[in-house]
């Protein structure tokens, strides 16, 4: 089962906005192709969505149902044109198998790095190889790790309590409080994160309490272009954000690959 697989998942859109410029990055990328789009962890839409209101053929993936239910019901409130560019599928993206070939795939918003061993990760992008078509693309986002802020969470207090904000509940309208904890085992390049809802009241009295545990693998910058090469691919750029700036240690990973 997904992470996000859970009741959490009508409140993602509230908290996961998204990075600076990824939207555009990827509507972009998208509308250079010469044909429709595959998009591996589509989520709730967010990014295939305006990708389909560009004018593109996308087919989103994802392996939540949760998640795969809140875009269906964003993709009905859209026009009938629009609609018509999207198709959902439920899949993995280690053993998905579509009758079909993308000039263009795309893994937003870090979701790569929900593959949690090394092996997992080469049958994601062999998997992802195999879709694309001749000299097709593969566009991807993940954090670059920063060695100084996983050195500070791993000093005493571990298990420390983290406050990130807060959101208006999509439903009730009440305020709800963000915070979690992490732990980050640097010999695995593993980082447990667990996140805690709080919808509140005027008062600030707690109402409801939702715990959604992330588990992700995080990969280094020539790691990640060792994989890249080992699976069948060859790097065209490695940009540090959306705006293609070069990249910078502790910033992002935006790869831009061609299959060989």
């Amino acid at each position: 089962m997904s992470e996000y697989d859970r009741t959490d998942a009508g409140l993602y859109d509230s908290y996961s906005t998204g990075l600076n410029g990824d939207e555009a990055f990827y509507v972009e990328e998208a509308k250079k192709a010469d044909g429709p789009v595959l998009e591996i962890a589509c989520g709730t839409g967010r990014i295939m969505i305006p990708i389909a209101e560009s004018g593109v053929s996308i087919v989103g993936l994802d392996r939540a149902p949760a998640m795969l239910e809140v875009a269906r019901r964003k993709i009905a409130a859209l026009t009938d044109e629009t609609r018509r560019r999207m198709q959902i599928v439920e899949g993995d993206m280690r053993t998905f198998s579509l009758e079909q070939r993308f000039p263009l795939a795309i893994i937003p918003y870090r979701a790569f790095l929900h593959l949690m061993t090394p092996d997992d990760q080469r049958r994601a992008l062999t998997r992802i190889r195999e879709h694309l078509t001749d000299r097709g693309r593969l566009v991807f986002n993940v954090f670059d790790p920063s060695i100084e802020l996983i050195a500070a969470y791993m000093r005493p207090p571990r298990g420390t309590l983290n406050h990130l904000g807060s959101f208006t509940h999509p439903e009730t309208g009440r305020r709800v409080m963000v915070s979690d904890t992490r732990r980050y085992d640097p010999l695995e390049q593993t980082l447990e994160e667990h996140r805690f809802f709080e919808e509140v009241d005027d008062e600030g009295r707690v109402l409801s309490k939702t715990t959604t545990p992330v588990y992700l693998r995080y990969v280094h910058r020539f790691e990640m272009q060792h994989l890249l090469e080992l699976c069948g691919y060859e790097v065209e750029a490695l940009y540090g954000d959306f705006g293609r700036g070069p990249f910078r240690h502790g910033n992002e990973q935006v790869w831009v690959a061609r299959i060989t």
